[in-house]
């Protein structure tokens, strides 16, 4: 093999970075601190863009967590999150997790063309936009935004506005119960507005999901986009022939 040939196959150098920080930050408990890029870099021999490079990549697998103005350091594990039809609540609770909600608006609006479609109501119809932010165990995991028709569910904004889950307003309130969906994943970066909330960098990688409800006879009941930190959460899917 040339010279040439075997520089090609030589790993990066961040990635060599990378490898040691995750020999080192396995053996740490969740929440202990990482050496400086000036630290790691000098100890490396390597240079801080290098180390600048590694650090970037592990926090956005969600193994390293930084903290505005204090440092980086070693995140708490990944939560995993099972794709299939129950309320934020039932997810978090069979996480071993308590869920709760703050309600950050519930508005009643005419309902954007593409709104309107997906809830099979008219072009500038009334619609309830509701935005939350979901926690478990106190920690921000989401923001959702979700949109119903205001004329199949009357006085949504006030019921929700008791502090009761969304499916166990529509179950108790209105008999409606959500018995499919489609769901799309996609990812997008953080807005301001969504770290903010989220406790996470602007910019950070979010895992969007998009999610479109239907009741037992096939009348579209709710959609919704969910931001969840891409750093914290791990989704799964259990398929079956």
């Amino acid at each position: 093999m040339s010279s040439a040939e075997g520089q090609s196959l030589r790993e990066p150098k961040y990635y060599t970075v990378k490898r040691h920080l995750l020999e080192v930050t396995d053996s740490l408990l969740p929440g202990s601190p990482v050496p400086t890029e000036r630290v790691l870099a000098a100890e490396l021999g390597t240079s801080r863009t290098t180390v600048r490079q590694a650090l970037f990549e592990l926090v956005a697998e969600g193994r390293l967590v930084r903290r505005q103005g204090s440092g980086t350091y070693v995140a708490e594990p990944k939560m995993t999150w099972p794709l299939q039809m129950a309320s934020f609540t039932e997810q978090a609770t069979a996480n071993g997790l308590t869920a709760s909600n703050q309600l950050l608006s519930a508005v009643r609006g005419q309902a954007e063309p593409d709104v309107a479609g997906r809830l099979g109501i008219g072009a500038g119809a009334a619609a309830f936009r509701i935005e939350r932010l979901r926690l478990a165990d106190d920690r921000p995991i989401a923001v959702e935004v979700s949109y119903l028709s205001a004329a199949r569910f009357p006085q949504l904004a006030r019921h929700l506005r008791r502090g009761s889950s969304l499916y166990a307003v529509l179950h108790e309130h209105y008999g409606v119960v959500p018995a499919s969906a489609q769901e799309s994943i996609s990812t997008a970066p953080a807005t301001p507005r969504e770290a903010a909330l989220l406790d996470t960098d602007t910019g950070a990688p979010m895992l969007v999901l998009g999610r479109h409800s239907f009741d037992g006879t096939g009348a579209p009941v709710e959609w919704v986009t969910s931001w969840y930190r891409g750093d914290r959460v791990t989704l799964i899917a259990n398929l079956r022939p």
